[in-house]
């Protein structure tokens, strides 16, 4: 009996080894134990992260006294909020909030200063915005601490000071509010990319890549063949989403859903263009999986979906230049909670034809060359 638990447990030992050793003695498969998991250590540190380590914020002094200057001295003494704008008249505070400049606006109303010299509450209204609901909750918790700490300071028994919220674009600041448009371009990114990423590799693994030679479709026509179900897929998925957001969570819709389902079409056509690569790239199934997993963790948390991009280092804020997701999600947020227009957000849509443009070429270059 022990022999036999022996030679059983030798046996498994030694398949453990052989398995072991296949992994450590591929080169690219050290690179994928080792990089991937340094990569994403650093990119979880950095960019996924709460803390209120830069906020733009703008003001409207409108009193211009010493009691306004010294409680702006005390919110830029934090080191987290620093000022984007000194606006001059109400109407420009939803210029920069509108366009993302700021995640707030403080206004000092004219009698903010004599309110204060009589002995009376002063309001100070806080514009949040309620597209980041998350950070947004979060710097006005903090805006009020220190308020509260200002107010300490003065003499008199009752909070001369007192500071009057108002989120736009997301009255309650839920964050069902931001997270649920957000998700209706990065859910139907993981999807379009797995599928257009598996569709070439698919083939050579099954052997029928070579098939594709003797029909009369050239490799472009069956490239598009492989990209449109992809994107129709996408468009489909994404419209669920939206929904899913608008009539069982209730969301309100502020924009034009044709608008938004165009922006949508464009970014899903530089991700098929993205997923096209790694699928001519890879050499089967597996390998394409694994690129596109590897490709995702990134791209997911370098969009803003759950943190705001200015909070992230400025050389993860470059970085994020490139990764689509970023810019398919702000689209999607200003249209859907802003009502903001295609002219409104056209900065949103270039890069999605740079990475179009870019992607598909080279798709289309590695599958000719894979052809031939």
């Amino acid at each position: 009996m022990l022999a036999a638990f022996m030679d059983g447990l030798r046996r498994l030992l030694n398949l453990c080894r052989k398995e072991f050793l296949a992994v450590v003695q591929d080169p690219a498969s050290r690179v994928v134990l080792v990089v991937p998991v340094i990569l994403q250590s650093l990119l979880f540190g950095y960019g996924a992260t709460f803390d209120l380590t830069n906020v733009p914020y703008a003001v409207l002094d409108q009193s211009r006294g010493e009691a306004s200057m010294r409680l702006l001295a005390r919110l830029d003494g934090t080191g987290a909020f620093h000022r984007v704008a000194t606006l001059q008249a109400p109407r420009q505070i939803a210029q920069v909030v509108d366009a993302g400049d700021a995640l707030l606006v403080l206004h000092f109303p004219a009698d903010f200063e004599s309110r204060l010299a009589a002995g009376q509450a002063a309001p100070l209204q806080l514009i949040l915005d309620g597209r980041n609901s998350t950070t947004a909750g979060n710097a006005a918790a903090q805006v009020r601490a220190i308020v509260a700490d200002f107010n300490a300071g003065l003499p008199g028994a009752a909070p001369p000071v007192s500071v009057v919220s108002r989120a736009w674009f997301n009255p309650n600041l839920e964050t069902r509010w931001n997270i649920m448009p957000g998700l209706i371009a990065s859910l139907s990114m993981l999807q379009v990319m797995m599928l257009s990423a598996l569709s070439v590799a698919r083939e050579r693994e099954q052997g029928t890549f070579d098939q594709l030679l003797v029909t009369p479709c050239t490799p472009g026509m069956i490239m598009v063949g492989k990209a449109l179900p992809s994107m129709a897929i996408g468009l489909l998925q994404s419209t669920l989403i939206l929904l899913v957001t608008r009539f069982w969570f209730h969301v309100p819709m502020a924009g034009s859903a044709p608008a938004l389902l165009l922006g949508l079409l464009l970014f899903t056509l530089a991700v098929v263009g993205m997923g096209l690569s790694i699928s001519a790239l890879s050499a089967n199934m597996q390998q394409a999986m694994l690129y596109t997993f590897v490709l995702l963790m990134p791209l997911v948390l370098l969009s803003g979906l759950a943190t705001p991009v200015h909070n992230m280092p400025q050389a993860f804020q470059i970085a994020t230049y490139v990764n689509p997701l970023r810019f398919a999600i702000d689209l999607v947020r200003r249209v859907y909670l802003e009502g903001a227009t295609l002219t409104q957000v056209w900065q949103d849509l270039l890069p999605f034809l740079g990475v179009a443009a870019v992607t598909l070429p080279l798709a289309g270059w590695l599958f000719r060359n894979r052809l031939v």
